[in-house]
């Protein structure tokens, strides 16, 4: 994994060996075990979790070595640097504070923990490179080929053939290390000796390739042999090529034809050096059997052309020609800082059936992104093509109208001798179905297997409750936020689309956060939006720009700050704040200066975007009364905005720019109820839900009309019986706003519906994934995925943290806010989540107000319960009455609910 210095580095787990046997600790973990390995900084950052089965586990200090051999760090020499004992209770991202770190060398780590219950041994070293950081420590060139071949096409519909390159070198002495370096663009696979190197696909990750380009780094130590040695690298075209050449280039970004940057270094025994690099004395060819690859229309694959042992040694690449040395693209090459895409999951298939002739339908059975793999006998020049959607029309062929221009095919042509298995290398189709043709025979469903493909992190949360629908929806959830997870955070994975929009995610990551541990591919994002702002301080909608739409809006690109708040509140990641900070107060000030207007900001496009529309056909509503004024949300996004500006101040150190923030706020938040809200009536602007809440929400609305405003929500909400009236922006605040408000038993109406429009609707309407629209099975095809995550609004959120029970109260969770919704129209919920700290898990029953409740808080950490009782007294813990401790006490009792802090541990409350 490659990794930024503001970005989760190293994950150190302490071993198993303690002094106190009640004091258990995780074996050690590092997060980029895995290939590729390279650190993107040289200040990484160390994280590390106790676990306990004793109560009131709290760390009082650590010690962090690093050495620069297993030698040294066996002897816990830490001739590297070494932090001294710290008193201190922190263990998520301590920073390295050494120096002279530098790459193609291992360097060793472990810790110590001091806690008030005793210390631990060291733990188990890890070990951790880093990848190149500097433009010097390149001396490979950029090699390519500049030009299409004849059997190639640059057009709207672009086919242009995978690259193949290789390189034999020998070596001389014993190898004692060997590490690459490589940029592949778009796309590459890398092989030596024959052999693949990494389980990585669709690497390296996609960014705005005119401001950086991605490198990921492997020791390759055991491949390399002694003697004659051989390099093959293919580069597919992924978003560097782009899919629709010299079509809307107003609109659409181009960067050129794939090419290559290795760099390969060997260290012998001897203290000796190999260095090989990429440079014209290479070979390449086109004409190899990958003749098309692009993401929205799939790849084709010719058996016939296979290139045999093309990346071994003693081939004859006589008719290979010799490829350029080519000019870099624009964008500077930096290790990868998120961890790679990979298969994550083998899906067999539900059923096939014969459609006409030699057509089939193949059923997956759930939508999901990624391809399939086939497994084929046939004669030669047999062609199997495959189609792909998400659903079907009435009479069992594909749905495809949804999809736009995208052709989503993918052809294999078969060399007939025996069976031949193949998947495609550097493209992904979102589907569930896919139509099979020219199959050589009967095809079976033991023929095929569904690769889902996503970016390498933890499922990071779990919750079961007692109601089918909410059950369900969380499935569906998973699955769609997986399938959009690629390198970055697409809106979709099906059509000729697939940009990463920023407002899909302005909740949507928080929400996201409790079922992945989606950290690193977060801060990676940060990185792309603020790549993306203009010198004048604009963001784009979509980051990164490869769609060129800077519209200026509040809402799409306040989502930067939105992302950089979720970072730290979910993962304590201060540093992504003090990073990004000179960058989002640029743009707060442009779109201040721009379109303030006497404190209302004037500027926006999207409005609250995908209300439900009125005919169950319409894409958009025409009703005005459903509508929400661009200018009250952008308002009040800002008004919330400046909220965090004014944390992030605090927390960058910038505390001068805090009281302009605040007078600006005060002055925002007069213009705003001046010129919205109607005191006779109690409501903003035409009162929709959205236009209500969001005042509420933010804190806006006078004191004394408070309940006046959210009486008018639950109105609002009666009159459309209890269902979603709120489009993108409003449904991110809704489910919290409704709880937070007293009416958890309205947001659990809105959760558990199944009739139009709700979440529960796309499952009543066979959904195993997220519709971008309410009424994604009717509405227009020319915007209906069913694959999308932007309608999921806060519903994740409230899901795990007021179902659940699991709230982060401050950074990374050290401590946690457990108050479920007792009593709500729940009888049970069972959650748990693996947080920076440790797993935190909250199980929950009720009947008829009595309540059982088991609770488990890790080590280094403590909770704040709120259980409802009757009095204190009959709270009883793990069947004893409550008595005020070291690891339980009674902060309040109020409207008959008990406050209790808690320490580490496992409990059983009973009321």
């Amino acid at each position: 994994m490659l990794i930024k210095n503001y970005k989760l580095v190293l994950l150190l787990l302490l071993c198993p060996a303690i002094l106190h046997a009640q004091i258990q600790v995780k074996n050690l973990l590092v997060e980029q075990q895995s290939h590729p390995i390279g650190v993107a900084t040289d200040k990484p950052r160390f994280s590390w979790q106790l676990v306990s089965d004793e109560r009131g586990v709290m760390q009082t200090a650590y010690e962090i070595i690093v050495a620069s051999s297993k030698s040294n760090i066996d002897k816990s020499l830490g001739d590297v640097w070494s932090s001294g004992k710290i008193a201190s209770s922190e263990s998520i991202l301590i920073p390295f504070k050494g120096s002279g770190l530098v790459p193609n060398r291992y360097y060793y780590s472990k810790v110590k923990v001091y806690t008030n219950k005793g210390k631990t041994v060291w733990s188990k070293p890890v070990f951790f490179t880093l990848g190149f950081l500097n433009s010097d420590d390149w001396k490979a060139k950029w090699i390519g080929y500049d030009k299409a071949f004849p059997w190639d096409s640059i057009s709207q519909w672009s086919r242009l053939s995978a690259r193949y390159f290789r390189k034999e070198f020998s070596t001389e002495k014993r190898i004692k290390k060997a590490f690459v370096n490589i940029v592949g663009l778009g796309m590459y696979e890398l092989r030596i000796n024959g052999a693949i190197i990494g389980d990585q696909v669709l690497a390296p990750a996609p960014t705005d390739y005119r401001k950086s380009v991605l490198s990921n780094t492997f020791d390759v130590t055991e491949h390399i042999a002694e003697g004659l040695n051989a390099i093959g690298v293919v580069l597919g075209n992924g978003r560097f090529f782009t899919m629709r050449q010299d079509y809307k280039p107003y609109k659409i970004n181009n960067f050129g034809f794939p090419k290559l940057l290795f760099q390969l270094d060997i260290l012998y025994q001897d203290g000796s050096k190999k260095r090989i690099i990429s440079d014209d004395s290479w070979r390449f060819t086109a004409d190899g059997p990958i003749r098309t690859n692009n993401e929205y229309d799939g790849e084709e694959y010719d058996a016939n052309k296979e290139l045999g042992n093309w990346a071994s040694t003693g081939y004859n690449d006589a008719t290979w020609l010799k490829p350029d040395v080519v000019e870099a693209p624009q964008g500077k090459p930096m290790p990868q800082p998120n961890q790679p895409m990979k298969i994550m999951q083998r899906i067999q298939p539900r059923a096939i059936s014969k459609l006409k002739d030699d057509v089939y339908i193949l059923d997956m059975g759930q939508n999901f992104s990624g391809w399939l793999q086939i497994k084929v006998k046939g004669k030669k020049d047999d062609r199997v093509r495959m189609r792909f959607a998400e659903s079907l029309q009435p009479d069992g062929s594909l749905y495809l109208a949804n999809l736009r221009d995208a052709k989503v095919t993918d052809v294999y042509t078969l060399k007939g001798d025996g069976l031949e298995q193949w998947h495609p290398a550097f493209v992904y189709h979102g589907f569930r179905y896919v139509e099979i043709s020219g199959w050589p025979g009967v095809p079976d469903i033991s023929d095929f297997e569904g690769h889902m493909v996503y970016d390498q992190m933890q499922t990071a949360g779990h919750l079961e409750t007692s109601d089918s629908t909410i059950n369900q929806i969380l499935h569906n959830a998973w699955w769609g936020i997986a399938s959009n997870y690629k390198g970055m955070p697409v809106d979709c994975p099906q059509r000729n689309e697939r940009q990463p929009w920023l407002g899909d995610r302005a909740q949507g990551a928080y929400g996201e956060s409790f079922l992945f541990n989606n950290a690193s591919l977060y801060a990676k994002w940060l990185d792309d939006i603020e790549a993306a702002q203009t010198p004048e301080g604009a963001i784009p909608d979509v980051a990164p720009a490869f769609w060129n739409y800077y519209s200026d809006n509040i809402t799409w690109p306040g989502t930067y700050i939105l992302v950089a708040d979720m970072l730290y509140h979910q993962f304590g990641d201060r540093q992504s704040i003090i990073s990004h900070y000179p960058s989002m107060k640029k743009w707060m000030l442009y779109m201040k200066d721009k379109y303030m207007q006497q404190f209302i900001l004037t500027k926006d496009k999207y409005g609250d975007w995908c209300v439900p529309p009125e005919d169950l056909k319409m894409i958009k509503s025409q009703d005005s009364t459903r509508t929400t004024k661009g200018a009250l949300l952008a308002t009040a996004y800002y008004y919330k905005l400046l909220e965090l500006m004014q944390k992030f101040a605090a927390l960058s150190g910038q505390k001068n720019d805090i009281a302009v923030y605040t007078t600006l706020r005060a002055n925002i938040k007069k213009a705003f109820n001046r010129q919205f809200f109607d005191e006779s009536t109690a409501s903003y602007d035409n009162g929709t839900v959205t236009a209500n809440l969001l005042p509420l929400y933010f804190e806006m609305v006078p004191q004394n009309k408070r309940q006046s405003v959210f009486d008018n929500i639950i109105r609002r909400l009666e009159q459309d019986h209890m269902h979603i009236s709120t489009g993108v922006i409003g449904t991110q605040w809704l489910m919290r706003g409704l709880t937070n408000n007293g009416r958890s038993d309205a947001a659990l109406r809105l959760a558990a519906n199944r009739t139009y429009p709700s979440w529960g609707y796309m499952i009543e309407n066979g959904a195993t994934t997220i519709w971008e629209l309410w009424n994604g099975n009717t509405a227009n095809p020319q915007m209906n995925s069913q694959n999308h995550i932007m309608l999921l609004g806060d519903l994740l959120i409230w899901m795990f943290e007021r179902l659940g029970g699991i709230k982060s109260a401050q950074p990374a969770f050290k401590t946690i806010e457990m108050k479920p919704v007792f009593g709500a129209g729940l009888k049970h919920s069972k959650a748990a989540y693996q947080s920076p700290y440790g797993t935190i898990k909250s199980n929950w029953t009720y009947k008829e107000g009595k309540i059982e409740w088991d609770i488990e808080v890790p080590a280094n950490c403590d909770a704040v319960i709120h259980l409802p009782a009757k009095n204190v007294a009959t709270v009883k813990e793990s069947g004893a009455a409550v008595k005020n401790g070291a690891d339980i006490s009674l902060l309040t009792y109020e409207n008959g609910v008990a406050v209790f802090k808690l320490g580490s541990g496992h409990y059983h409350f009973t009321n």
